[in-house]
């Protein structure tokens, strides 16, 4: 479940050593639940997305208290947690349980798109029929061992091999079978949208007031903040979402700190 929350939109890499850091600190929810949310913010330092790290501790505190400190292995109940959506749910019940679940990521889909469907990009949510395509391709075998190499197959093959600039055609295994080899592979659907450059956003500002208020676990100036910004209105824009989203509260007299500080 950590893990899931930490590689929503984060490379491997850079989750591999945050991943093994975070659970020798808290190997449980429970664990989890009893730090701050200031602690968890603190952790999760330079993931990006920090929202996910206060999401990830409500979900600790839910399954310490409500679920005997276990994750819960259904989906009706893991999608009721803080920041747990469709393809986390799944994610956790495949790799976790074992469970024959439709990890529908972007790289699935877009394997999907092209040898079933012959497109070249997949659409920008899925649909119902989508979902139910995708589980009639699982195999009725797979088991508790078999199903998370599955489901880690069909994600690494569209990361790997079914790119979304330069699929390597001649080493897939779906080739002979792909419609949109077979169509000649034309350029038939939009391409997906490009993420906003992170320099100079409103996404950088509210980075870098996490990072002041992470070095220091006293409330901070809201003028101190303001005076390493490059843009003070972009910096209380940021700074008002991040109060909007909970991840900073304001403690008096002009000051702002991380929740649980």
């Amino acid at each position: 479940m950590v893990s899931e929350f930490m590689l929503q939109q984060t490379p491997v890499k850079r989750v591999l050593p945050a991943w093994t850091q975070w659970l020798e600190r808290w190997p449980s929810p429970r664990d989890l639940a009893d730090s701050s949310p200031a602690d968890a913010l603190r952790m999760w330092a330079n993931l990006g997305y920090p929202r996910r790290a206060t999401r990830l501790h409500q979900s600790a505190q839910n399954i310490a208290q409500n679920h005997n400190n276990q994750v819960p292995n259904n989906f009706e109940t893991l999608i009721t947690l803080p920041g747990v959506g469709e393809y986390t749910a799944n994610a956790i019940l495949a790799f976790a349980f074992g469970q024959p679940t439709v990890v529908l990521d972007i790289n699935v889909r877009r394997v999907i798109a092209r040898a079933w469907q012959g497109q070249a990009h997949p659409t920008t949510s899925p649909s119902a029929i989508e979902r139910s395509f995708v589980q009639s391709l699982i195999a009725r075998e797979l088991n508790a061992q078999t199903t998370p190499m599955w489901a880690a197959a069909s994600m690494e093959l569209g990361a790997l091999v079914c790119t979304a600039k330069t699929p390597q055609c001649s080493i897939c295994p779906l080739e002979a079978t792909c419609q949109w080899n077979m169509m000649g592979k034309p350029d038939n659907t939009a391409k997906p949208k490009t993420q906003v450059k992170y320099l100079g956003s409103d996404r950088a500002e509210r980075g870098r007031i996490l990072k002041i208020l992470r070095l220091d676990h006293a409330p901070q100036s809201v003028h101190v903040i303001r005076q390493g910004a490059s843009d003070k209105d972009q910096c209380d824009r940021a700074l008002q979402s991040l109060i909007t989203e909970g991840l900073v509260v304001t403690s008096g007299r002009g000051k702002v700190s991380l929740p649980g500080d």
